[in-house]
This record gives structure tokens, sequence and C-alpha cells, in this order.
């Protein structure tokens, strides 16, 4: 992992990269009535239409919006340096990945991996698998070529819409993210990890407290204000228990 120093030096040279929220549409785009489309999916295309992280994603080749959440995560705790080495679990369809190769740089190396298969994405390697696989951990190493500066988690789980299950789904899939980032992070890397706003995530907490030396929770501008989801960002790993 880089010193210090070098990362001064790294921020430095990063100069004009930090992202400005992109301005809403001064006119919204309605939609034209159609009786085949479910009220849900009107209002679920309306807000896609009119959403300007959506147009700024089609406007700079992302292939999602979650793109910005990692770059605005990246602006406010320094996570991503030239020459990391990443790991994006749960990373299709590829937003985060992308976000990821355009910080490191050409020096550093990018792993995602999903449970389906991803579009190959220039300048990282994509693999297929189960997390909870230990094949999949020993693979994602050799893609590596050693231990990882930082462990990135998008996943969420298909919602239910009761507000208790799947904030225990999510937690579940953050535990299940961090007991593989324990196993892949160098001493002294990160850990983000999605999950939905409430109490069921204490256990998880307590034990990223221990094993980081700085945990906060952070709502980047680009996750929509009505979602219940935020992040967990740790940093300085202590090591493997």
């Amino acid at each position: 992992m880089a010193s210090q120093g070098g990362r001064s030096r790294d921020r430095a040279q990063r100069g004009g990269r930090r992202f400005s929220p992109p301005a809403a549409r001064t006119e919204a785009v309605r939609l034209r009535s159609s009786r085949k489309r479910k009220p849900s999916s009107a209002e679920w295309l309306s807000r896609q239409l009119n959403d300007p992280y959506v147009a700024a994603a089609q406007r700079l080749g992302y292939r999602s919006r979650a793109a910005f959440k990692l770059i605005e995560l990246d602006d406010r705790f320094g996570l991503l340096w030239p020459g990391s080495r990443v790991v994006d679990l749960g990373c299709a369809p590829g937003g985060w990945t992308q976000a990821a190769v355009e910080r490191i740089g050409a020096r550093g190396a990018v792993v995602g991996v999903d449970l389906s298969e991803t579009a190959p994405i220039a300048g990282a390697k994509t693999l297929q698998g189960d997390i909870h696989d230990p094949a999949l951990i020993i693979a994602i190493k050799a893609e590596l070529g050693g231990l990882a500066d930082i462990v990135l988690s998008d996943m969420a789980p298909s919602t239910t819409g009761h507000a208790a299950t799947d904030h225990l789904r999510i937690v579940a899939l953050a535990e299940a993210a961090f007991d593989a980032a324990e196993r892949i992070l160098a001493p002294g890397g990160a850990f983000v990890a999605k999950v939905f706003q409430g109490g069921a995530e204490g256990a998880l907490l307590a034990q990223l407290k221990q094993a980081f030396r700085e945990v906060r929770h952070a709502k980047p501008p680009a996750s929509r204000a009505q979602s219940a989801e935020t992040y967990v960002v740790a940093k300085g790993f202590r090591g493997r228990r």
C-alpha cells in the first residue's frame, strides 16, 4: 500500500478529478400516457428520465448511476489511489468497477466479482462466483498478485417490501463481504459496504471497529433521498484475526 507521503503526492496529481453532482433538469420530462404501463413501472421510468445521475452516467459511459456513489465516497474519504489493488464484490453491471479503474490508473489492479456473469470491463478482471467459496478467494488473490488495498461491496438483496426482512438480508450480505475482506485485505486496507439504515448491523459494526482503526457511515449525494441505503466505510485494517 502507498506510503502517506506517496499518497499526498498522488492526491495532488489527481487534481481536477473531484466530482461535482450533476445539475437537475430545469424542466421535467413527462411520460406519454400508456394503459399497458403499470403505475409502479411508470413511476420508475419517470424517475429515471428525470434523474441527473442517470443522464450523467449515459453521457460518461458508466454502466449504472451507482458509479457516482463510489466516486463521491472516494472524494470524501480518499479511498482509491493510483496503483491501488481493488476488489469489487457484487460488481454487476460494472459501474463501481469502471469508476475504480479510472481512479487507480494503469499501475493498479481491479477485480470485480459477481454471482452473475459480467460483461468485460476495460482495465479490470471479472470473476463469476460465490464469495462464500474459498476457491474464489484464492482466484481473487491470484488476479491481484497479492492482497487488496480496498474491498468494495455494493451488494443488495432483492427487496421484499418488508423493511425488517430487507434490512436483515442486506446486513447478511455486508457480513459476508466483511468475511471475504478479512481474507483478502492487506494491513492498513479499507472496506466499504452497503447497508440499510437501522439497528440490526450492531454486531457487524462491533466487528469492524475491532478490525479497523476508523469506521464511519456515509450517504453519498448520488444515493436517492428516499432510499434507506447508506454505506459503512472502514479504514486502517489491523490484519486478520
